[in-house]
């Protein structure tokens, strides 16, 4: 191991990180097999990103065994893999902390807040489970009231919002909808909860990867996101971020050493930002597998891929029948909403032919997933398909 930490020597079996999106794309072994759109739910990994994970548990359970003391060892490439990752949120390290995924960090911090009958958590209706059960859970258990924004069109209505805000504790919202692909006025969402009072939380799962991100300019109290989805790495490695004038209102309901400052101490003290989050000896290989991946995205450049994303998806939108299309017609995402009579029967069928999609249950719908490492041939493809089907 380097001073850097663990860098696993990955150049003799893949060469060097992709410099394009051509060459992302041949670094990913699934587009040998498949024409793959669901990224949003989760993307194909390049080969670098598969052996940089499998090569620390080969490394922590058979080399520093033998040479070193794991904890030792593992502690320190922690607080490594911390400082690199919050650099890719464009946040400072103290901030952030490693979690699972995006769900165990929206999870984590509705369950940090002191709840009393009657409090008032606001969503909107776009969120994913992942944003809803934690907060239904409250509801049962601690007789919060839940209020639900609606929208049109993965639009959201500022007004409204305000007003729902009102007299609320907390706020969650998504940075960029899971079905429409519509990008919400996330730093304006933030302002006015904080005016009211509220605590912000931004479920960000779609947003990493897609574009240049900096967190702390949403002015959010925390953000979660992970890095399975459009950075191309491995489940298991999420990022929740806090706020450090947020962060004395969290106090998690589960804590372990990595908690803490000092576990020894006589009082403990709990770590600042997201690493309050962090328990115990959670596996490193997802987060420097996502390590990886961020590595190789920006390699090939995150305005390249926003650029290549946006041209693609832009592309499918304009070959789709107009009354099929769901989202935007000016795409705001790589995710892209059609209108079918049959979700699921068509996500079947154009698995069948090689395609990989997903249905939605709200709208009813195909989600079609651009990234990057897709073609235009590809595209051509499914927008053919779909507009094939009933």
């Amino acid at each position: 191991m380097s001073d850097h930490g663990f860098t696993p020597d990955l150049d003799a079996d893949h060469g060097a990180r992709p410099d394009s999106p051509d060459a992302l794309r041949e670094a990913i072994p699934a587009c040998d097999r498949i024409a793959y759109f669901n990224t949003g739910a989760t993307g194909p990994s390049p080969g670098r990103v598969l052996d940089a994970s499998a090569a620390w548990e080969g490394y922590h359970k058979v080399d520093v065994l033998a040479e070193s003391d794991p904890y030792e060892v593992a502690f320190a490439e922690y607080e490594r893999l911390r400082d690199r990752l919050a650099a890719f949120l464009d946040a400072p390290s103290e901030t952030v902390g490693l979690t699972e995924s995006t769900a165990d960090g929206v999870s984590a911090v509705a369950a940090a807040l002191d709840w009393e009958p009657g409090d008032v958590v606001v969503r909107t209706d776009l969120e994913h489970p992942a944003g809803t059960l934690p907060f239904e859970r409250l509801a049962r258990r601690r007789g919060v009231e839940v209020r639900v924004v609606e929208t049109e069109d993965g639009r959201i209505d500022t007004a409204e919002f305000a007003e729902a805000v009102a007299g609320a504790e907390l706020a969650c919202f998504s940075s960029l909808s899971w079905n429409y692909g519509t990008r919400l006025p996330v730093r304006e969402l933030c302002e006015i909860a904080d005016d009211a009072g509220a605590f912000s939380l931004v479920d960000a799962v779609q947003s990493p990867g897609q574009r240049p991100l900096s967190v702390p300019e949403w002015g959010a109290d925390a953000v979660a996101c992970s890095g399975h989805k459009w950075c191309l790495g491995p489940w298991g490695a999420g990022l929740l971020y806090v706020d450090p004038a947020a962060e004395g209102d969290l106090h998690p309901a589960q804590i372990s050493y990595r908690s803490v400052d000092d576990p020894g101490a006589d009082a403990y003290e709990l770590n600042p930002g997201g690493a309050r989050f962090e328990r115990g000896t959670a596996s490193l290989a997802p987060h420097v597998g996502l390590r990886e991946a961020i590595e190789t995205m920006e390699s090939v450049g995150l305005d390249a891929v926003h650029e290549r994303v946006l041209d693609l998806a832009d592309r499918l939108t304009d070959r789709l029948d107009s009354d099929r299309l769901l989202s935007p017609a000016d795409p705001e995402s790589g995710l892209v909403a059609v209108d079918v009579a049959d979700p699921e029967g068509t996500v079947d069928r154009l698995h069948d032919d090689g395609i990989v999609t997903r249905d939605l249950p709200d709208p009813e719908a195909v989600r079609a997933s651009v990234h990057a490492f897709n073609t235009k041939q590809e595209v051509d493809r499914l927008a053919e398909a779909l507009n094939a089907e009933p």
